[in-house]
């Protein structure tokens, strides 16, 4: 007896088959007739590997070899070796805008994906490498140098983007862009893309305050695609948001899913106001934009603004003390010194607004330090705490002010997205050389995430209303199932392969195996394995 490795192989497969990943590859990049694997299979092997152990190019035969997939794709191991993968990676590179669009559009259709309501964000990843500007091809997004969301200045990166349906926060569209692409000069290409896989659907575009520009508003009113994201906040000052009350405000009816098993009295709680931003051109002949401005106050974000402050007033309060004790000594002799000091300080702790000191000498010339925090800043600034900004076009008689923070909250969808990008899927490391091959890749690992974001919506509608189930975890708790948890149960499926006269069978453990095969429609012991 002979036993695989089967995990959710026949999942991905299943939902590859009904995308048709295979098909569209192999029409936008037809290979050889002579070919033994299609570039289209090769592709198909690559997204089954990052959903059920990711590994580098090299590996990917020593998967193929421990787990069935040969029995389930068809393609035998030998034929997954490293310069095959890269030739497959080389051929869809040219074309992935349009992989990532007719992929996206069949997904649309296929499982019926609402997309009247799109998130969308960009991300980084960053890589190790010297990648030099001279070996790489600028037709394709370049690694190099950007803002990199791990702050890892040092690293050179790559960028994806995604736009995720509010409707079981699917990625029906990615890109990939340069390290160096600045965020607010994609909203519009991203806006174009979505328009051209909705078709004549009409969606709303909910995006982070890179979207808020004079060129993204205007592209996007003159396309009549509506839009909701947060004002920078640079951009409205603290003395509009001091001039608010709450008494002013509406309160919205909704409860963030986080706060719904709280008591009401512990629950955060939104009021919304609205009135107009005007935004500029850069040219005087430019018309000025008037778009809804909906003024949010969270009781939340007050409490941790307030938390905020006043941890680093005791920090600060404790600086400046130790410095007020040592003033005169050995190392602050001069009032200079002490000022230095006091600088850094009051910028490290972020309290210049209200610090306030004085330095005085005796009759020996010997400084000492008086200092306190003026209480009537501090008041200014509580005042404006809890409050931020959102723009929107979407007109007043479709959405209030209330449903149109509701809309937006629905952002944390794409960065749970970015979480098992970078998780469950391992976007990095990368192990690749050169960029088109890194863009095809990270292509390739959004495909993947999209077959993971469907497998976990199927399983959450075939649950009902509730959408939780037992048996996920040991204390046998009712939770949400995630893509990971799926993934994870599925993952210890196995195949006893016998011998000609004997079928393949699927070994399954625990009854949760079952349960969620059952919720997916894939019906493994039924399957009729190809003999080896």
């Amino acid at each position: 007896m002979v036993e695989k490795r089967l995990g959710a192989l026949p999942v991905a497969a299943e939902f590859l088959r009904r995308l048709d990943v295979a098909g569209i590859v192999d029409e936008l990049c037809p290979g050889g007739a002579s070919a033994h694997v299609t570039h289209g299979q090769v592709i198909e092997a690559l997204v089954a590997n990052r959903l059920t152990s990711p590994a580098p190019l090299f590996r990917v035969g020593d998967w193929a070899r421990t787990w069935a997939v040969e029995e389930v794709f068809g393609v035998t191991p030998e034929l997954l070796n490293d310069d095959r993968l890269a030739r497959a990676l080389d051929a869809i590179a040219p074309k992935l805008d349009q992989l990532a669009g007719t992929v996206g559009a069949r997904a649309i259709t296929e499982f019926g994906i609402d997309v009247s309501r799109l998130h969308w964000d960009m991300t980084s990843m960053s890589v190790h490498g010297v990648y030099p500007a001279e070996d790489q091809d600028e037709q394709y997004p370049v690694i190099g140098y950007g803002h990199p969301k791990d702050r890892r200045v040092d690293l050179k990166q790559v960028q994806a983007g995604l736009a995720v349906s509010a409707d079981g926060g699917i990625p029906v569209h990615a890109r990939v862009f340069s390290g160096g692409a600045a965020e607010v000069s994609q909203v519009v290409g991203a806006m174009k893309d979505l328009r051209a896989m909705a078709g004549a659907q009409k969606f709303l575009m909910v995006a982070d305050s890179k979207l808020v520009s004079y060129a993204n508003v205007s592209a996007l009113l003159a396309a009549g695609v509506e839009f909701i994201a947060p004002v920078p906040a640079a951009q409205v000052k603290d003395e509009v948001y001091a001039a608010l009350t709450l008494d002013d405000a509406v309160v919205v009816d909704w409860v963030p899913q986080r706060d719904a098993g709280k008591p009401p009295g512990e629950r955060e709680i939104y009021r919304v106001l609205e009135d107009v931003q005007t935004l500029a051109g850069p040219r005087k002949s430019d018309p000025v934009l008037e778009v809804r401005r909906i003024l949010v106050h969270s009781t939340a974000v007050a409490a941790g603004q307030q938390a905020a402050r006043a941890k680093r007033l005791a920090k600060a309060a404790e600086d400046l003390g130790k410095l007020a004790g040592a003033a005169g000594g050995r190392h602050y002799k001069t009032r200079e010194k002490i000022a230095a000091r006091i600088g850094v300080i009051i910028a490290k702790r972020r309290v210049t607004s209200c610090a306030r000191w004085q330095i005085a000498e005796d009759e020996a010339k010997i400084p000492s330090l008086a200092w306190h925090f003026d209480q009537e800043s501090l008041d200014a600034e509580a005042a404006v705490d809890g409050w931020y900004a959102l723009l929107t076009s979407r007109p007043a008689q479709r959405s209030g002010p209330g449903q149109v923070l509701i809309d937006y909250k629905g952002q944390g969808a794409v960065e749970r997205r970015y979480h098992d990008f970078k998780g469950p899927l391992a976007v990095t490391p990368l192990f690749v050389q050169h960029n088109h091959r890194a863009a095809a890749l990270i292509q390739v690992i959004c495909l993947a995430l999209l077959v993971f974001c469907l497998i976990e919506r199927q399983v959450r509608r075939a649950l009902g209303h509730e959408q939780t189930m037992t048996g996920l975890y040991p204390d046998n708790r009712r939770v949400r199932p995630t893509g990971r948890m799926i993934l994870y149960h599925l993952g210890e499926l196995t195949l006893r392969i016998g011998h000609s006269t004997d079928p393949p069978t699927v070994q399954i453990t625990r009854g949760v195996q079952l349960h969620l095969l059952d919720l997916l429609g894939i019906e493994v012991t039924q399957t009729r394995w190809p003999q080896t």
